[in-house]
């Protein structure tokens, strides 16, 4: 298997291609070059077997085979594929060819990937230091991606998986964005959510075929990715916004990679100018899943009162922190009576008084939350503390198949984790768990129950998990009599050993 292409040697060989800027730039801006290296290499070499097959078949009517080549999901210009510039990696000015290249490729696939690399400066000064450093850098980083041969007939899943090309570099794909989400630590929190942490919201909104999939916030769309895997067919369709120019361009190739080419991707601020918009008003879907940023401060509050889409009808949120204006949002983006909302929030959502107490008791009244599931701390690099999920579904709502459902199902999945090297991790079975459980819907001691909405009326509207999920375990009794046996034994032996001691230091010529 020495001349195919397994997702350990994508892995390894793209992860190492980082050393190029360790030390130069920080990570969370290195890796837009990195991603893009590895877009470009995969859809040139995808490129470069299209043609060979397509020469092959034409025996070298050029015509015919240009033809042909119009026609795929992706075109490469000539003059602008990864070997054109392998063959000029030493050239004085190999910044600005790389520039030139993606510009024409992006030019020519507008439809798909619109203006992704707009934000990627190969031959930027600023980021990769002086033209002879830049291009040393630069040389490095193309010959370090010359080792990978990733034409679709070359590239094979690891081990026993069948995976096409595509999985594997998906795969690899959303692998170096969980890493670069590491590296960049608290910087990483625009563009990246924990993949279980997605496959709970996933897995808990549970879009059907047919869906309309919705992240107002999808940074670099792995959520959307994941949410769209649930669905189990390629019958859906994808939404998302996303504020961070950057990061709204790796989406872009993040879904093509993934072979979604459909998904209609929006750049700009949600809360304040929502481009997923039918006219006057917002789109709708069946499904919207967020991780937004936790307690934004600055988010627009000033503008809440006049929105256009009158989204803040319940109140505004206060002007430093933002989630319940997130999760305002999601709810009215959902389909009346149809629409599931699943979103991350930090714990003070669920308790915090003021003008976020009066929305969460206005949702609460309108029987449009359904669960409330609390999981481990320090699962992101943003942050140590632990978060929520909450659910919402607008089916609860009156005419709604589930308008008779009166109570709320907290889980606190809190101590559902494993402890790793900087962060905890979920594991798939703590996933299970929390799915299967709401899914029952039945109370299991110690970590979930569902409570009437008229209890959580009586508590204020407060939905701090303990005080509906009691997770206290009573010490084990303990036999008084028992415990001074042993202090009774263990004294003895202390005396006796004492008095062997002195015998000892006394042989020794020991004054004792």
């Amino acid at each position: 298997m020495a001349d195919r292409t397994t997702l350990d040697d994508v892995k390894r060989i793209a992860w190492a291609a980082c050393d190029t800027f360790r030390g130069v730039i920080d990570a969370s801006e290195y890796k837009d070059f990195i991603l893009v290296f590895l877009f470009y290499k995969y859809v040139s070499d995808v490129w470069k077997e299209h043609y060979q097959e397509a020469d092959q078949r034409y025996k070298g009517d050029q015509l015919r085979v240009e033809r042909k080549m119009a026609r795929e999901r992706f075109v490469i210009p000539k003059g602008a594929s990864f070997d054109d510039l392998y063959r000029q990696r030493n050239a004085d000015n190999i910044g600005e060819l790389i520039d030139q290249a993606l510009d024409a490729i992006a030019e020519r696939n507008k439809t798909k990937i619109g203006d992704a690399f707009a934000d990627v400066m190969f031959n930027s000064e600023t980021k990769l230091g002086d033209t002879r450093n830049r291009n040393r850098r630069l040389k490095s980083l193309i010959e370090d991606f010359a080792k990978l041969d990733l034409r679709p007939s070359r590239v094979v899943g690891d081990g026993e998986d069948h995976k096409t090309a595509e999985d594997v570099i998906g795969e690899a794909y959303i692998y170096l964005i969980e890493r670069f989400g590491s590296e960049a630590g608290k910087k990483a929190g625009e563009f990246y959510t924990p993949r279980q942490v997605a496959r709970v919201l996933a897995r808990i909104a549970a879009p059907q075929p047919g869906d309309r999939i919705c992240d107002p916030a999808c940074g670099s769309g792995s959520l959307l990715i994941k949410a769209a895997e649930e669905v189990g067919s390629r019958d859906f369709a994808l939404f998302g916004q996303e504020v961070n120019r950057g990061t709204w361009g790796l989406a872009r190739l993040n879904m093509f990679l993934h072979g979604i080419d459909g998904a209609r991707l929006e750049w700009g601020d949600t809360l304040n100018d929502p481009k997923l918009v039918d006219g006057a008003n917002l789109m709708k879907f069946d499904v919207v899943v967020a991780n937004p940023p936790f307690s934004l401060d600055k988010w627009g509050a000033e503008n809440a009162e006049n929105d256009r889409f009158g989204r803040f009808w319940r109140g505004v949120p206060p002007k430093s922190k933002g989630d319940w204006a997130f999760i305002t949002h999601m709810i009215e983006a959902a389909k009346t009576r149809e629409g599931r909302v699943a979103v991350v929030v930090p714990h003070g959502v669920l308790f915090r008084a003021g003008k976020e107490g009066i929305i969460r008791k206005a949702v609460i009244e309108e029987n449009l939350l359904d669960a409330v599931i609390g999981l481990p701390p320090n699962l992101f690099q943003t942050t140590t503390i632990p978060v929520a999920v909450l659910l919402f579904d607008r089916r609860r709502e009156k005419g709604g198949v589930l308008s008779d459902r009166r109570d709320i199902f907290f889980i606190d999945a809190s101590r559902e984790f494993q402890q790793g090297k900087n962060q905890n991790q979920l594991l798939d079975s703590h996933v299970d768990r929390v799915v299967s459980t709401l899914r029952a819907r039945k109370d299991v001691e110690r970590y979930a129950r569902a409570v009437p909405v008229e209890e959580v009326k009586e508590n204020g509207f407060n939905l701090n998990i303990p005080r509906y999920v009691d997770t206290f375990e009573p010490a084990e009794e303990v036999d008084i009599a028992e415990v001074q046996k042993e202090i009774d034994a263990l004294e003895d032996e202390l005396t006796t050993l004492r008095a062997k001691m002195r015998e000892h230091l006394k042989e020794l010529g020991l004054n004792v």
